[in-house]
């Protein structure tokens, strides 16, 4: 049954949700909060820390002691109703008899969709859904985007400079922003599961593509190379790297790339290259990914409306004739032109974070 959230369940519900936000490693499980109440107080919290660990519900229950009796059970989503790695928590919460399960989503999985609230239900404890609906969609944007559309959520970053150039037109592009935007840069990165540049980003400027200045690890690199262009002494192969190419590219560059530690994976279409990616990135459980790379890589993904969240760093600099980030992307009418809403300004050191998602971003 969906109510209308009083404040204390709000109030408990965002409890789980900021134990949620710790969950930056259980790819490509979603990011789950648990607040156990009894008696006017939390006795239990919990959070999904790592795919194959323990559910956040089963934290929760093991912070609490094991009774939770009569208890109120906030979870940020549907408890789940099948053995995967760990046993259903729906199953383990009927059997500890709390009052009432609150449940910010239902679970999109077609695994659980709506079964592990109707065994909830058929053991005669209370039911609940929608407190606080659109913060819980938004922590699992990635997991919500991959079960119904089969691709991460993807976050375009940019640095550029007051005129919208990423670089110089021979290329030269270190360093448009300075060492506090570099620096949220890194940490965003340690929130994605993968990034993704293009070729001519890695011939320009070698970069490592990894979690350097902030904590948390560093994610799957992903590299757009449709001919195989990729020197075999590039740094993004150091520790291996997914390079994404055409079906028909070169076996003995491959091969090379390989011998180097890289992952060649070869996409059949050159049509529907970008869709394909998202769709085998997909597969290998990403949930968020996030693209950092050239004018060309940049425009594709916005000129074909790939992208669900913008994420701008401006430096107070004026480069004049130089690349834009999105040169490459026309569009006949103004009104074509992608839009982003719900933007947001952060002063990082000298420059301008400015973060949105897309119109066109399909609706969580």
């Amino acid at each position: 049954m969906k109510l209308a959230a009083n404040r204390t369940d709000e109030f408990y519900m965002r409890c789980a949700l900021e134990l949620a936000a710790n969950g930056r490693e259980c790819s490509p499980n979603p990011r789950v909060g648990c607040v156990i109440a009894r008696g006017g107080g939390i006795i239990g919290r919990g959070w999904h820390k790592k795919c194959g660990g323990p559910h956040a519900e089963v934290e929760a229950l093991r912070d609490a002691g094991g009774d939770i009796e009569g208890a109120d059970v906030y979870v940020t989503l549907e408890p789940c109703s099948h053995y995967g790695r760990t046993p259903p928590c729906a199953d383990m919460l009927a059997e500890r008899r709390p009052k009432r399960v609150i449940a910010a989503l239902t679970d999109p999985n077609p695994k659980v969709a709506g079964r592990g609230l109707k065994k909830l239900r058929n053991a005669g404890i209370e039911v609940e859904t929608g407190v606080l609906e659109e913060e819980c969609r938004w922590m699992n944007r990635g997991f919500l985007r991959r079960m119904a559309l089969g691709r991460p959520w993807v976050t375009l970053k940019v640095a550029a400079s007051l005129d919208g150039m990423v670089a110089l037109p021979n290329g030269e592009s270190r360093w448009i922003t300075g060492a506090e935007a570099r620096k949220r840069t890194h940490g965003m990165r340690a929130e994605n599961d993968a990034l993704l540049t293009g070729v001519g980003t890695v011939v320009a400027d070698d970069p490592r593509m990894t979690v350097r200045d902030a904590p948390g690890r560093s994610p799957v690199r992903a590299l757009l190379d449709r001919t195989l262009r990729t020197p075999p002494t590039a740094k993004i192969l150091d520790g291996g790297a997914v390079i994404f190419t055409l079906a028909d590219a070169s076996q003995e560059r491959g091969e090379a790339l390989e011998s180097a530690g890289a992952s060649i994976v070869r996409v059949a279409s050159g049509e529907d290259f970008l869709p394909e990616v998202l769709k085998e990135l997909c597969g290998r459980g990403v949930n968020y990914l996030m693209v950092e790379a050239g004018p060309a890589v940049a425009s594709s993904f916005i000129k074909e409306k790939l992208c669900d969240e913008l994420a701008l760093f401006i430096a107070p600099k004026i480069i004049g004739n130089g690349k834009s980030f999105a040169g490459l992307a026309e569009f006949a009418k103004i009104e074509d032109a992608p839009r982003v809403k719900d933007v947001k300004y952060t002063k990082c050191g000298d420059d301008l974070l400015i973060r949105g998602v897309f119109e066109c971003s399909p609706d969580l």
